[in-house]
């Protein structure tokens, strides 16, 4: 099944006095959607931004919200993020919770949901969800901070989950986040990969470059 292949920037890298502005150049850009990473200062050493933030952005544009939640009990707080508009919430599979639960009511609510892993986090937890999930994102750096280098082993474990998919006809997406940049493009797509989340790498390039990366996913 041939998918859709995304480049999703990343307002986390963008202007935080003005993100607005970041969420603009998205849309000028043409992306069609924007990840919003939402970090609590416990599961992972930072913090971002809640939903109010989201529900703000909001009302500048009708870009597809990707909302990953980088939080300890993210199943406390999914329904703050749909009514703030979240197309698909992301959230976790490392924290103890229950995560067949929170998918459920993601997509009760009517939007999309995903599960999510950390670098040195195995699949085998992801397995028994990959019928109930409509992405499956994988960090490919240690979440927390911008700006770090791609850990390109964690394509092996896409690559397996892509190889599932194929074998038992899911029709989940395959995300990465982490470090991408236009030089992990082919080895991404290779690996069975189709959202592409870029922060630094995208808001540091020029308007060529922007397009330049964005045809080079979203035309194979």
């Amino acid at each position: 099944m041939q998918r859709e292949k995304i480049l999703a920037p990343s307002i986390l890298a963008g202007d935080h006095a003005n993100l607005r502005d970041s969420l603009m150049l998205a849309n000028k850009d043409g992306r069609k959607w924007i990840h919003l990473d939402i970090m609590d200062g416990h599961f992972v050493p930072n913090l971002s931004f809640g939903p109010q933030t989201v529900l703000d952005l909001r009302k500048h544009s009708s870009i597809f919200f990707d909302v990953h939640l980088m939080l300890e009990q993210p199943d406390r707080y999914i329904d703050p993020f749909i009514k703030a508009g979240a197309d698909l919430i992301s959230i976790h599979l490392e924290p103890q919770y229950d995560h067949s639960g929170a998918l459920s009511k993601i997509r009760k609510a009517g939007i999309k949901n995903g599960i999510v892993i950390n670098p040195d986090t195995q699949i085998d937890g992801l397995i028994p969800l990959l019928d109930q999930v409509d992405l499956v994102l994988f960090m490919t750096v240690f979440p927390g901070f911008g700006g770090q280098k791609f850990i390109h082993e964690v394509l092996s474990k896409a690559e397996e989950i892509s190889g599932i998919r194929k074998k038992q006809n899911l029709n989940f997406l395959i995300e990465v986040d982490g470090g991408v940049g236009p030089d992990h493009v082919k080895p991404c797509l290779e690996a069975g990969v189709d959202v592409f989340v870029a922060g630094t790498a995208y808001y540091k390039l020029d308007d060529l470059g922007r397009r330049q990366f964005a045809e080079a996913i979203e035309s194979s």
